[in-house]
């Protein structure tokens, strides 16, 4: 198929640079050159679910949605590979529904459920809309240029595997489903209701009538704080990679373990290295996306059913979750953390002090000991510069903790124990001195 020019120059503009923050420099144009290709494409229905999902029930086909954040770098090399039709792709992408989408004002909160963080998704349906699963690359998220396909592909034939296999395999794919969302769709959520409608302001400024998907998960955060509710510990460590319960799987592969953590609770069930998981919780996987979702829906400790081949055999074993284990998921380059970097910790941006530096300040390996390395200077984000807080502070005690923990974990303990306008007491060293503040819980 013939690639028209436009779509190289849109997407090949992306590529300049690989931060997850940064986007291209004309953010209208971008959106607007890409509506005006991609509606001209025989293989794509542009922004239409709907109709979508009528022409995977018309054709049998399972159906494919991409969610891509088009003015955000990030993930453009996998997303220029799959609009281009890598020959790899051309022949598995030609046996479903394509449908692209660019927003998330409308979408339906309670099958439309992923890692939200991510600017280049997919989710694979039937068109009763049974999700098969779900694909989504922080290698891609954090690469820009990164554009291998390996994964995708085995994720592609292994979509068309359940759907061969559908309805007589759906009793399998129950743990797959979305749940009961509080929201129907994104601009119900209270944050998103005041600034955004259902459509896109085509004949206006697009970009900010948009919904980005990781404003979902921040609405959805600030909902329950506004209620004075704890935020679910799910939605402040949102699908939790493999690292967190001690697994490195292959980028290349669907779930190929890499290695295993030594002491980890994938150690403690038995995995090694070569293993590959072929189901978790439960479920058939596609991606390691899929493995996040398993984790995100995940009890907060007890047993988690894993079946896995090891050379050439199938073994079925139990991880055992411990209590706190979501608390080990590293959110420190997620996007939907900045916001909660201002509900918790006034906008400072913090770092566990390293190990070698620490005898230097009369710190052990064992002590609190979080560096500030960024202060807020605007909004929410400024509350913690007004109590007095300093870059290069250092937090070795705070709400009576005193023992080494993450950035990650901290931001978790004082989220899910104070609401907003509590007083929370901290201890900074400062130089030589140390120095009491307050941070106030926002």
């Amino acid at each position: 198929m013939k690639v028209p020019p436009l779509l190289i120059a849109a997407i090949s503009a992306t590529f300049a640079a690989s931060s997850i923050a940064e986007t291209v420099k004309d953010r209208e144009g971008a959106v607007r050159k890409d509506k005006a290709t991609m509606e001209n494409d025989a293989r794509w229905i542009y922004n239409d679910i709907t109709r979508g999902f009528a022409e995977a029930k018309r054709t049998g086909k399972p159906l494919l949605v991409v969610l891509r954040c088009v003015p955000c770098l990030a993930c453009s090399g996998i997303d220029t590979q799959v609009l281009l039709q890598e020959n790899t792709l051309t022949s598995l992408l030609d046996q479903f529904v394509c449908v692209r989408v660019i927003n998330a004002n409308a979408l339906d909160l309670a099958l439309f459920q992923f890692d939200y963080d991510l600017s280049f998704s997919t989710l694979f349906f039937n068109a009763d809309g049974t999700v098969y699963g779900r694909y989504g690359s922080w290698i891609h998220q954090k690469d820009a240029q990164e554009k291998s396909t390996a994964s995708y592909r085995l994720a592609l034939q292994a979509a068309l595997d359940l759907h061969q296999g559908y309805p007589a395999n759906k009793p399998a794919l129950a743990g797959k489903q979305g749940g009961p969302t509080p929201f129907k769709v994104a601009i119900d959520l209270p944050a998103l209701a005041e600034k955004y409608t259902l459509d896109l302001n085509w004949d206006g400024k697009v970009v900010q009538s948009c919904v980005h998907c990781h404003q979902i998960g921040d609405a959805l955060r600030l909902s329950y704080r506004e209620k004075k509710q704890p935020i679910p510990a799910p939605w402040i460590y949102p699908f939790p990679a493999p690292e967190t319960i001690g697994l490195t799987l292959a980028a290349d592969q669907i779930a190929s373990i890499d290695t295993v953590a030594p002491a980890s609770v994938a150690a403690r069930a038995g995995l090694q290295p070569g293993d590959r998981l072929l189901q978790l919780a439960g479920q058939p996987l596609l991606s390691i996306a899929d493995v996040s979702w398993a984790l995100h829906r995940a009890p907060e400790s007890g047993p988690l059913p894993a079946l896995l081949e090891r050379r050439g055999q199938r073994t079925a074993v139990a991880l055992t979750l411990p209590d706190g284990w979501r608390r080990k998921s590293d959110i420190s380059r997620r996007v939907g953390t900045w916001p909660m970097r201002g509900m918790a910790f006034g906008g400072l941006k913090l770092e566990d002090l390293p190990d070698d530096t620490r005898p230097g300040r009369s710190l052990g390996a064992k002590d609190l000991a979080l560096l500030v390395v960024g202060v807020g200077q605007y909004g929410k984000h400024a509350a913690a510069k007004n109590a007095g807080f300093q870059k290069d502070d250092i937090i070795v005690g705070i709400d009576n903790l005193n023992q080494r923990l993450t950035e990650g974990e901290l931001l978790g303990h004082l989220l899910l124990k104070h609401p907003i306008g509590d007083k929370i007491p901290v201890t900074v060293l400062r130089g030589t001195q140390r120095v009491t503040l307050t941070l106030p819980m926002q």
